[in-house]
């Protein structure tokens, strides 16, 4: 799944499950005294904290955490004089005790043997983010704070501290996660993924499993308080390698990586890579011609973050994608239109659930994956009405996008506009459109996921307008 870079205004962990459940009450409980002895309504303190008054009772009845951040802010806004940071703190370390119980074989890489071959890399791929959150990722310490990463000499040095031989050998031995290190870390991700959107890709994916080995390595070796944020970087790298591997059509080693990135994602409580993780596991499945799979992983989505719109609106969309391949019309218009009404709730207390939030970020999710599943529809019922509400869902796609922003999903919503097009009657159209975007490409290789839709493309073509079809024989690319 793409992230937009969008940073909010704090990040909210995942509603707490099992043992530390009952710690999470005795701070929602102080909390509930506190606000009462300050003379506070359940929305008067949410005004104070930027959040809505359902979400202050889903804290006093323990069934959502809160971030330390927010935790100091409402301690000081009631006066309780630290005893509501300390609470929370408690609660954090019952959840940390719950990872120093988790079995050593969740520890194992997504794939069996060594660190991938090769040395490690000595320079950042791409322009380092200066501050974090960046392309979706958070601080694993601090989640959505402002964290500043370090400049890119001393990047490159804390990354190849960090994954030396030795400390590899005795994790035990080797020093805890600080803060510069984080920062480093998750700064050089950011890297990697921009790096992969551009389309310069060699070697990225081994890159990002290098760092994921070394991670992992300190994963299994660490005290219970450093388990949490090695975890949630473990899933996030995962979770890249997996995308990247997708980008060169490696949808294998793909679904491998996925699945350990939803394992520790579920460890370190990340809400987002569950649910970016699980999507891009269900366009696995529909790429696999697997309906029933890509349809159960769609519904897990909001199982993993119930009542949250953004979550409601990526899981209902993927749904619509899994009943397209089966060419269920009805059902497939149902899910789009479910996951546009979820579009039109999200506010500002789901913007603070993602890093990657925003309405305009989300926006172009729904109507980008609208427009595939009506495509579908489409292309199976050769109606030319529903290509041309594909096109129109593309194009407010396209419209979601800055000039020079995510040039991979530009051209693939330009691929996808031009295949509306053919399934609209108007084959001309297309190659007027679709033509200009493939010589621009040159000899570059273009992403796996365009490449399927190009072929979907160029078959549909063939059978329908030869003529044409041979205009976008590997226009300057041959």
């Amino acid at each position: 799944m793409q992230r937009n870079r969008v940073a909010p205004a704090a990040a909210v962990p995942a509603p707490p499950t099992g043992r530390e459940r009952d710690a999470w009450r005795e701070f929602g409980a102080r909390l509930r005294q506190w606000r009462r002895r300050a003379g506070l309504t359940q929305a008067q303190l949410g005004t104070g904290i930027g959040y809505d008054h359902t979400a202050v009772s889903k804290i006093e009845h323990g069934a959502r955490r809160v971030t330390p951040r927010i935790a100091d802010r409402i301690d000081d806004l009631l006066g309780a004089g630290g005893e509501l940071s300390a609470a929370c703190q408690r609660a954090e370390s019952a959840e940390l005790c719950v990872l120093d119980a988790v079995s050593p074989a969740l520890f194992r890489p997504p794939l069996p043997g060594g660190a991938p071959f090769g040395a490690p890399p000595t320079s950042v791929p791409a322009p380092a983010p200066l501050r974090l959150p960046d392309y979706g990722l958070l601080c694993p310490l601090h989640g959505a704070e402002g964290c500043v990463v370090p400049e890119p000499g001393e990047l490159a040095a804390l990354h190849a501290e960090f994954c030396a031989p030795a400390a590899l050998a005795d994790p035990v031995a080797a020093p805890p996660l600080d803060a510069v290190t984080a920062h480093a870390l998750t700064g050089l991700l950011a890297a990697h993924l921009r790096s992969g959107e551009t389309g310069d890709r060699p070697g990225l994916a081994g890159a990002v499993e290098r760092t994921l080995h070394a991670v992992l390595a300190r994963l299994a070796a660490a005290p219970a308080t450093q388990r949490g944020p090695l975890a949630r970087l473990a899933a996030e790298h995962a979770h890249a390698a997996g995308a990247l591997r997708m980008q060169d059509g490696r949808n294998a080693t793909a679904m491998a990586c996925y699945d350990r990135a939803l394992t520790w994602a579920g460890l370190a409580a990340d809400q987002a890579t569950q649910v970016g993780t699980l999507s891009d596991m269900s366009i696995l499945a529909r790429l696999d011609g697997d309906p029933v799979a890509a349809l159960g992983y769609a519904r897990e989505i909001e199982r993993v973050a119930p009542d949250r719109h953004w979550a409601g609106a990526m899981g209902r969309i993927s749904r619509a994608r899994a009943y397209a391949l089966t060419g269920d019309v009805r059902a497939t218009v149902r899910q789009v239109g479910l996951a546009r009404a979820h579009l039109d709730h999200i506010g500002a207390e789901d913007e603070v659930d993602v890093p990657w939030l925003s309405i305009a970020s989300m926006r172009m999710r729904v109507e980008s994956a609208a427009a595939a599943a009506l495509r579908d529809l489409a292309a199976a019922t050769d109606d030319p009405r529903l290509a041309r509400r594909a096109l129109s869902a593309t194009e407010t796609a396209l419209g979601q996008l800055g000039p020079d922003q995510l040039p991979s999903s530009r051209l693939l919503f330009i691929v996808r506009a031009a295949d509306c097009l053919v399934c609209a009657h108007d084959p001309s159209a297309a190659v007027e459109l679709l033509g200009p975007a493939l010589e621009a490409t040159g000899a570059t290789a273009l992403p796996a996921l365009v490449e399927y839709e190009l072929r979907g493309l160029r078959d549909r073509l063939t059978a329908h307008a030869p003529r044409a079809a041979r205009r976008l024989a590997e226009p300057a690319r041959s």
